[in-house]
C-alpha cells in the first residue's frame, strides 16, 4: 500500500480521482470569517468554474428545493452536537438528483467552528430506488389481485417465512411465527395425508410439486389454496414456493361445468332441432330432435353442407339471388325420402376452446304452422260457403289487373239475386245456402277462362273479367250471367225459380281503382233491380257521377261523425196521462251545402260505407251525455229521470264488443243505467245465439231495457214474440194508422197488447198522429204512445224545455 505521509500532493490526487469516481465533491466554511471552500471535484461535478462560490452553487438547485435548502442551513448553524445531516436536492431541470451531507465541528466552548459537507450525484441511485419501490409495490399489487402469497420453507428446522398477503389469505394474523406444522394444521383434514407427502417428496427428491388443496382458515372459512413449490437452495434444504387462492374460479368452474351439463342435456331433450356448423356451413353435431325431424342419424348428418340439407325446390329457388346465409331466415329442408320440411332458423356464434368459431343453429318446424297459415289465409279470401273469392281477394285481384297494361279489356258484374230474403224466411238458412252454392256453381261452369267468380256477401256475386274482348263484349257477359242465374235450381226436391239484377261496369281510365269500379257495378245493380227482377244495367256516365256523389257524400258522412258535426233531435214518448217516460234520440245531419238531412237520406250511405257502428257510437254517446243534463223534475213533479231510446243497426247484440261499447258509454256520460233504452229491429232478435244472449241479460241485469222497433213488419209470426229477448213491444206504425179504419190493423195491435202483457212486456205505439187513433190504442191497453199528436221530434234544447213543462197534452175524449 502506498504511503502518502511525504508526498501530499500525490495524497490530493488520489482523493480528487476518488471524488471523481463517486461523483462526489466537498465543501467546508469557515462560521467566524465564512469563507468557503470547494473542492475540484465539487466544482467539477456541478460544472463551476475555479473561483466558483457559494453562491453560484446554490444558483445550480432547483427552484422548489431551494426552500428546504434554506431549512437545512438553519438547522446547521443552529445545532450544538456534531450530527450528520442530509438532504436531497435537484439540479434546475430536475432530471439530477445530489445527496447533500454536512457536520458541524465545534470547539472546546462549544461555539460553532467549522461546517464540513459533501456533495454526491446520486441520480442513478435514486432511479434505482424508485425503480424497486415500484416493482415492491406492483408485486404486493399483483399478489393482492390475483389472491396469491409467497413462502419459504427450512425444511431442517422446519421454520417458514410467508408472505403478509399469505398471512391475509389463511386468516393469520401477519407477523406470527408459522412452522411446517402449523401449516399443515389448517390444511382440510381430509387433504392433510396426502398434501404432507407431497412436500416430504418436494423435501426428499427436490423435484418441483403443484397440487391443489383445501384449506380451513381460524375463523372456520374453507377455501381452495393452489400451491407450487422448488428447491431454492438443495444444499441447505430451503424450499420456496407460491400460495393462491382460488376458490372463486373453482366455484365458477363447477357453476360452468353443471351450467354446460344442464344446457347438453336441455339440447338433447329439447323438441326443436339444434346442430352446430363450422364456418364452411358444415354440420358438426346436432341433437335428437333434428334427426328425427329429417329422418337421419348423427353419422349421416355429420359433414352434410347447408345446401344438401336444403330441399331441391327451395335450392332452385335461390339460384341466382343474393340469398341470406344458412342459420337465419326460413328454409325448406329435405327429409331421408325427400319430403319438404319448412323450418324457422334462429342461430347465435360461439368460439371453440382452440378459438375456431362455429355457429349453433335452431330449427324450428314451422311446417304445420306454416299450411296453418295457408288455410287461413284461403279462408280469410275466400267464402267459407261456397269456396268463391271473397272481398279481401275481389279486392287484390282487381288492384292486379288494373295496375296492368290491358286495364281497358277489364269488366266487373255485381249480382244480386232477387228476392232471395224471402226464400231465407220462408224456407230456412239452409236452403238459402244451398241455392247459394247450386248458383256459385253454374257460373263457375258457364263463363269463359278469363272470367272469375267471387262471392262478396249473403246474395251477391260479383264476376270479374280480365278480357272482355274473348267473352264478346261487356254486354253479351252481362246476358250471359243473366242467363245462368235466370234458372230454376232443384233443392230438397223442389225447383225453386230465381233470377238476378246485373250491373256492370267498365275502367273509365288508368286511374280507375278496383274500389271504383265496385261501385260503379254497385250503382248499375241497384239500377237494373229498379226496373224489375231478372235486368241487367251498364253503368253510365249518369250513374257512375251519381256513385261518385254517393262517395262523396260517403266521405263527409265519415268526417261529420269524427267531428261531432251530427245533431240529435228528441221525440218523447209519453203514458196515458202525457207524462213523458222516455225519449227516442233522431240523428239530423245540418250538411254545409244541402241543409239540414233526414236519416232517410244519409242513412243508406252509412250502410253502403259501413258507417253504421261508427254512427251508433256517436249516437249512444251524445244521447246519454244530453240526457244525463236533463232536469229531474218534470213539471214541477220529482221523477226518476226520463228514459233515453237508442236505436241501434250497426251496433248488435252479435257483436263482440257490444257490452264493452255501451258499457263505456254509460261510465263516460254518468247516466244511471235504468234509464237506457236500446231499440232494435226485429230481424236482429230472432235465432240469437246463446252468447248474444249472454251480453243482453248481462246488461239487463244492470237495468237497461230492449225493445223491439217496427215489430210485425219482419217475416216472424206473433208466436215468437215469447222468444224475443227485450222488454219493450214498438209497435208499427202502419198498423197503427189504420187502427181505427181496419178491422185487422185493431186486430193485430189488440193481440199485440194482449200478449205482451201476458209476457210481462210493455206496449207502444209508434205513429200516433190523431186523436182517434190516440183513444183506440187507449182503450186495448197501450201502455206508451209515440208521434205527432204528442210531439214532433225537436232539438235538444227545445225538448229540455219541453220537460219543464210537465206531462204534454192529450186529447180529451173516449
Amino acid at each position: 500500500m502506498a504511503n502518502f505521509d511525504d508526498d501530499p500532493a500525490a495524497e490530493r490526487a488520489v482523493l480528487l480521482e476518488a471524488q471523481r469516481i463517486a461523483r462526489m465533491g466537498s465543501w467546508t466554511v469557515e462560521a467566524a470569517t465564512g469563507r468557503t471552500y470547494l473542492s475540484a471535484g465539487l466544482r467539477g461535478l456541478c460544472g463551476l468554474p475555479a473561483d466558483g462560490t457559494v453562491e453560484d452553487l446554490v444558483a445550480l438547485v432547483h427552484q422548489e428545493d431551494l426552500a428546504v435548502l434554506g431549512e437545512f442551513r438553519d438547522r446547521l448553524w443552529a445545532q450544538r452536537s456534531p450530527e450528520t445531516l442530509d438532504l436531497d436536492v435537484r439540479d434546475l431541470t430536475g432530471e439530477r438528483s445530489y445527496l447533500v451531507r454536512a457536520r458541524a465541528e465545534f470547539d472546546a466552548s462549544g461555539a460553532l467552528v467549522t461546517v464540513h459537507g459533501t456533495v454526491q450525484d446520486v441520480t442513478k441511485i435514486r432511479a434505482l430506488e424508485r425503480q424497486l419501490s415500484q416493482d415492491g409495490r406492483l408485486f404486493r399489487e399483483t399478489q393482492r389481485v390475483a389472491r396469491m402469497g409467497t413462502w419459504e420453507w427450512d425444511t431442517a428446522t422446519g421454520d417458514c417465512v410467508w408472505s403478509s398477503m399469505l398471512y391475509d389469505l389463511a386468516g393469520i394474523a401477519p407477523g406470527t411465527a408459522i412452522t411446517y406444522s402449523d401449516y399443515l394444521k389448517i390444511v382440510h383434514p381430509d387433504d392433510r395425508g396426502w398434501v404432507d407427502q407431497r412436500w416430504q417428496e418436494l423435501a426428499s427428491a427436490r423435484r418441483p410439486v403443484e397440487c391443489e388443496h383445501r384449506v380451513v382458515r381460524p375463523d372456520g372459512k374453507r377455501r381452495v389454496f393452489r400451491v407450487r413449490g422448488e428447491a431454492a437452495d438443495p444444499d441447505r434444504g430451503v424450499m420456496i414456493g407460491t400460495c393462491q387462492d382460488v376458490t372463486e374460479q373453482r366455484s365458477t368452474e363447477t357453476r360452468m361445468q353443471r351450467s354446460s351439463k344442464r344446457f347438453t342435456d336441455l339440447v338433447a331433450i329439447t323438441p326443436v332441432g339444434i346442430a352446430l356448423f363450422d364456418d364452411a356451413e358444415r354440420l358438426v353435431d346436432a341433437n335428437d330432435a333434428l334427426c328425427s325431424l329429417l329422418g337421419m342419424d348423427l353419422e349421416r348428418l355429420r359433414g352434410t353442407t347447408a345446401e344438401q340439407l336444403t330441399h331441391p325446390d327451395d335450392r332452385e329457388s335461390r339460384r341466382g339471388r343474393d340469398t341470406p346465409a344458412f342459420h337465419s331466415g326460413q328454409r325448406v329442408l329435405s327429409t331421408a325420402a325427400g319430403k319438404p320440411v319448412y323450418c324457422e332458423l334462429n342461430a347465435t356464434v360461439s368460439v371453440t376452446d382452440d378459438g375456431r368459431r362455429f355457429w349453433l343453429v335452431v330449427f324450428a318446424d314451422v311446417t304445420d304452422r306454416r299450411r296453418t297459415a295457408e288455410r287461413l289465409r284461403y279462408q280469410a279470401t275466400h267464402d267459407e260457403l261456397t269456396g268463391l273469392p271473397g272481398r279481401a281477394a275481389v279486392k287484390e285481384l282487381l288492384a292486379t289487373l288494373l295496375g296492368g297494361r290491358d286495364y281497358q279489356r277489364i269488366a266487373l258484374l255485381f249480382c244480386d239475386v232477387d228476392n232471395f230474403k224471402r226464400v231465407n224466411d220462408s224456407l230456412g238458412h239452409d236452403v238459402g245456402d244451398e241455392l247459394i252454392t247450386a248458383l256459385a256453381r253454374r257460373l263457375e261452369r258457364g263463363l269463359p277462362p278469363s272470367c272469375t267468380v267471387a262471392r262478396m256477401s249473403g246474395d251477391e256475386y260479383v264476376v270479374i273479367c280480365s278480357d272482355v274482348d274473348e267473352a264478346g263484349g261487356v254486354e253479351v257477359l252481362a246476358n250471359q250471367v243473366a242467363s245462368l242465374l235466370r234458372t230454376a235450381v232443384p233443392v230438397r226436391g223442389q225447383l225453386l225459380r230465381v233470377s238476378a239484377s246485373i250491373g256492370a261496369a267498365v275502367p273509365t281510365g288508368p286511374e280507375t281503382s278496383g274500389a271504383d269500379l265496385l261501385r260503379y257495378a254497385d250503382a248499375a245493380m241497384f239500377a237494373a233491380k229498379a226496373r224489375g227482377t231478372g235486368r241487367v244495367s251498364m253503368a253510365s256516365d249518369a250513374l257512375i257521377a251519381s256513385a261518385n256523389s254517393q262517395m262523396l257524400l260517403e266521405g263527409q258522412l265519415r268526417e261529420a261523425i269524427a267531428n261531432d258535426q251530427l245533431i240529435l233531435h228528441y221525440q218523447p214518448v209519453v203514458g196515458p196521462d202525457g207524462t213523458v217516460l222516455s225519449a227516442e234520440a233522431l240523428v239530423r245531419w245540418p250538411h254545409p251545402e244541402r241543409g239540414l238531412l233526414m236519416p232517410g237520406e244519409f242513412l243508406p250511405v252509412a250502410e253502403q260505407g259501413d258507417l253504421q257502428g261508427e254512427l251508433d257510437r256517436w249516437v249512444l254517446r251524445t244521447a246519454f251525455t244530453e240526457a244525463a243534463e236533463w232536469p229531474q223534475l218534470c213539471g214541477g213533479v220529482l221523477t226518476g229521470g226520463v228514459g233515453i231510446a237508442v236505436n241501434l243497426a250497426g251496433l248488435v247484440p252479435g257483436d263482440p264488443d257490444f257490452v264493452d261499447i255501451v258499457t263505456s258509454s254509460v261510465a263516460a256520460t254518468g247516466i244511471s243505467w235504468d234509464r237506457v233504452i236500446l231499440e232494435l229491429v226485429e230481424t236482429s232478435l230472432i235465432d240469437l245465439p246463446s252468447r248474444s244472449r249472454e251480453a243482453m241479460a248481462e246488461l239487463v241485469e244492470r237495468g237497461v231495457r230492449f225493445a223491439v222497433d217496427d215489430f210485425g213488419t219482419g217475416y216472424s209470426s206473433l208466436a215468437r214474440l215469447k222468444e224475443l229477448p227485450a222488454q219493450i213491444i214498438k209497435i208499427d206504425r202502419r198498423f197503427v194508422s189504420g187502427v181505427a179504419t181496419d178491422a185487422s190493423d185493431f186486430a193485430v195491435a189488440r193481440a199485440l197488447v194482449d200478449m205482451a202483457r201476458a209476457m210481462g212486456r210493455s206496449c207502444v205505439a209508434e205513429g200516433v198522429e190523431n186523436a182517434t187513433q190516440f183513444h183506440v190504442l187507449r182503450g186495448v191497453g197501450v201502455d206508451a204512445y209515440q208521434g205527432w199528436l204528442m210531439s214532433r221530434p225537436i232539438p235538444a234544447r227545445e225538448f229540455r224545455e219541453l220537460l219543464k213543462l210537465g206531462p204534454v197534452h192529450i186529447p180529451s175524449g173516449a
